[in-house]
């Protein structure tokens, strides 16, 4: 069990999907992903989310990230934050708001 507090420090955010490609360098297949998060800025991601997504359906496709981990790097790609989804029988599938929201608002 984790605390509280420790759940505090965990920043997650919505934002906006502006950029979607294969990552080529991925040793799994995955996307390289360019999101808009609002007064945050543009920050970039590596998600292996290619069962169940193309790239030109995540482009402006609102998603939920974790966005204060230590970034690492995936291919060619430092991936800054990480889309989080569900890890299901059909491959992962993402989180997201119901209703569109402003890129950056904090997700509690």
């Amino acid at each position: 069990m984790i605390s509280i507090e420790d759940f505090d420090k965990v920043e997650v955010r919505a934002g906006t999907v502006i950029e979607c490609k294969i990552n080529k360098k991925a040793r799994k297949p995955a996307y390289a992903l360019k999101i808009d998060f609002g007064d945050l800025g543009i920050k970039k991601s590596s998600a292996q989310i290619t069962v169940l997504y193309k790239p030109e359906d995540l482009v402006g496709r609102q998603v939920v990230c974790c966005t204060n981990l230590t970034p690492i790097h995936v291919g060619d790609v430092t991936s800054e934050v990480r889309i989080l989804g569900t890890e299901s029988e059909q491959g992962v599938v993402l989180l997201a708001p119901l209703e569109k929201v402003k890129n950056g608002d904090k997700v509690y």
